[in-house]
Formats: C-alpha cells, structure tokens, sequence
C-alpha cells in the first residue's frame, strides 16, 4: 500500500514539474514571438509574379483564305488531324488536315452546274447553228427567187402594161422578203450572240467557284512554310487549337513556329504595381520545369492599356521581360516565375511592415522593447518589411504587435515628426 502511495506520488511530482518546464518554455517562444529585431543589410524590393514562355519571333502556321470576298459562302473550318505540339518539322511536312466534307458538298454540287452550264452551251451552238444555216439557206433560195422575178419582168417588156405592171410588183415583193430574211438572219444572229455571252457568263461565274474551292481545299492539308517546331496557338479563352478545334476566320493563325533563339516570359502586373515597373529593369526568372536553374531577363515592354483577364477582378497590364542569352532546354508555353527587382538598397536597416503603427496623423512609429514609442522616418517597403532611415539602431529589438500597455510607454524622437509631415506634404 506504502509502494502504491509513493509511485502515485512520484508520477504526481514528475507531472508538475514537465508541465512547469513546458509552460516555461511556451512562455519563452511566445516573448520570442511578440518581438523582432531591427536588420541592418542589403534590401531589395522587387515583385513576383508567374508567367509564360513565349517566343519573341514566331512564323505563322496558316489555313487557307476562305474569305467572303470569293464567289462562294466562307464555312467555319475545323481541324480533324494534327501532329504532337512540339514536333519539329522540315518545310513543307505535314502539320495539319482540316475538315473537308462541307466544302467537299459544294465543290461538288458547283462542278455538277459547271457541267450543266457546259452541256447548255454546247447545245445552244448546236441549235443556233443548225437555225442560221437554215436562214442562210432561206436567203439564198430568196435570192434566186428575186433574179426569177427580175428575168420574168425583162421578158414581159413587149406584154401588155397589165402584165408587165404585175411583173414589177412581183419582183418589188420578193426583193422586201429577201431584205426581211437578211434582217431576221442578223437578229436571230445578234440574239445567238447575247444569249451565248449571257450564258458564258455563269458559265465563267460557276467556273471561277469550282477554282476557288479547288484552290481553298488544296490548302486543307496544312504543311510546314519553314522548318522549326510547332507549337500550338491559344485563342481568346486562352484555350489550344488542336485537333477538334474551330479556326478563327480573322487571323487563320492554326499553330507558330518560333525562333527559340530569342524568348520572351509573359508575365501581367496589377494595375496598383504597374507604376513601378520600367523597361530595363532586371528580372530573375525560374521555369517549373527546371527548378534548380535560375535565368536572367530585362523588362522588354510595358503595356500602356490594362485588360481584364478571365477568373480577375481587377484589371492588368501585359509585360514582356526578354531572357538573356538562350538555353535548349526552354520551350514556348514553359510556366515561369518572375521577380523583377525594382530598387537594391545597401546597408539599410529594415523591420517586418507589421512592427510598424501610425495613429491619425499618419506619423510612423514602433513600440520597442526597452518600453519606447519610437517616432521613425520610413523608406522603401516590399512584400514583408520596410526600411527605417531614421529612428531605429541595428540589432534593436521591437514589439511585433501593440503591447497591452501602450499608454505607459515613453514617446520619443518628436523631432522626427516635421521630417514626416514633410514628406506627406511633398506626396500631396
């Protein structure tokens, strides 16, 4: 019972003292947690942001012109086949089949006209030849008919004036028929003529929209114009055209061939930071694909509209950071991050952004551990601390949040406050 008392008692004392030991050593991170030290170092303030391989230089993979402007309807073209993006091609192997079968219909449905145009020509010169041959051979009997006419009127000279009278009549009748079928003849001549025009015109018409179909299906099997390797194009959602897709009649654009020699990373800036970002300014680039190399860039270009990207609130603004040198290893459409370095500073001294406060009148100031409310003057911020020109020692440590007892802390550093109003005066 004795043993029983004691064990119980030992497991008691045990308890106590590493519950004592651990509430000291909570005790311990959590002062260590209500305070940070001021660093005095170099500073960067810079902007990280994802971003897209792309090529600077690109040849365009067309389809073929399918305009309205042609003697036929333009039709949405799809892509039914397609080789691997990333494929390296020589010029003119094969990239691409685009669907035939509408433009198959009416090739077909216009050769049928053609040869219905054809066969109608060729029958209205059959008919109209046999016709005027027939007119010609009128002409000619009227002719001889007109000479009978003049020989039985040089014969009845010495006949009675009622005869010879009726012999003139008979001649002037049959030489008004012959001028009536001379001028029938060069109607139904001039009528053969336009009829033949007209009809040579749809003729022609139909024959230029069996070309033009010809023409567009020759390029419905989309080839390689240089060598390269393909890489496919994004349409306006962003999405790839590949096979199944729709081709977008106003650029006709179906895949690049981009010169690797020179990239781009495209990266898009908030329309709060685009202020800070100028061409020239150096970018530090990581690709997923390769994270144990790092590459370096300029900013290339600046846009000057923002636009508002799917899945965003807020507007953005495209920038172009050009990568120095090239490396074989990197290929359009590789996912990068991007810090571009706005402003290096040299030894500064800095704090976390949270270590500082600002009351109603704006001027900056920190709670420090020897119970100060230190007025500052602040400098440059990034994404996690902010420089202290003036105000702060290295290495002197600062409440991370408000101490409970704020009141009883002694104010210091009251001639920082006009260098502070200045300054809010000069943003104004």
């Amino acid at each position: 019972m004795k043993r029983t008392i004691l064990s119980t008692v030992a497991v008691f004392v045990l308890t106590m003292i590493a519950l004592f030991a651990f509430n000291k050593l909570t005790s311990r991170q959590d002062k260590n947690l209500l305070f940070a030290e001021a660093v005095k170092g170099d500073f960067e303030v810079s902007i990280s942001v994802p971003g897209e391989i792309l090529a600077e230089n690109a040849i365009d993979i067309k389809a073929p012109e399918v305009s309205r402007g042609r003697d036929f309807r333009a039709q949405p073209l799809r892509i039914t086949d397609m080789v691997a993006e990333g494929t390296i091609v020589k010029t003119g192997d094969y990239v691409a089949t685009l669907d035939r079968t509408q433009y198959d219909n009416t090739l077909k449905d216009e050769r049928e006209r053609l040869n219905e145009y054809r066969n109608n020509i060729e029958m209205k010169k059959l008919d109209t030849a046999v016709t005027l041959t027939n007119l010609r051979n009128n002409i000619r009997n009227q002719i001889h008919t007109v000479e009978e006419a003049e020989i039985t009127l040089k014969n009845s000279k010495f006949e009675p004036p009622a005869t010879i009278r009726q012999a003139e009549i008979d001649l002037e009748r049959q030489k008004r028929m012959l001028e009536q079928r001379i001028r029938g003849y060069e109607l139904r001549v001039a009528q053969a003529k336009r009829d033949l025009i007209r009809q040579n015109i749809w003729y022609n018409r139909i024959d230029r929209r069996v070309a033009s179909l010809e023409e567009v299906l020759a390029g419905f099997t989309i080839t390689a114009p240089s060598p390269g390797m393909v890489v496919y194009k994004r349409d306006r959602r962003g999405n790839k055209i590949k096979t199944g897709s729709t081709i977008n009649m106003a650029d006709r654009i179906v895949a690049t061939l981009p010169d690797l020699s020179s990239l781009l990373s495209q990266i898009y800036i908030s329309e709060i930071e685009i202020r800070k970002i100028e061409p020239g300014q150096n970018v530090e680039i990581r690709v997923d694909a390769f994270p144990n190399k790092m590459f370096s860039g300029k900013v290339y270009s600046v846009a000057n509209i923002g636009e508002q990207l799917e899945n965003s609130d807020s507007k953005v603004f495209e920038v172009m950071v050009r990568l120095n040198g090239s490396d074989p290893d990197l290929r359009p459409a590789m996912t990068t991050s991007n810090k571009v370095v706005i402003q290096k500073y040299s030894d500064v001294i800095y704090i976390p952004t949270e270590c500082v406060h600002a009351e109603a009148d704006g001027i900056p100031f920190v709670y420090t551990k020897d119970k100060t409310k230190q007025i500052v003057v602040t400098g440059d911020v990034n994404d996690k601390h902010t420089i202290i020109e003036q105000g702060l020692k290295p290495k002197q440590a600062i409440y991370v949040l408000t101490p409970e007892n704020a009141d009883d802390f002694i104010v210091r550093g009251e001639e920082l406050k006009e260098v502070n109003n200045e300054r809010m005066t000069a943003r104004k």
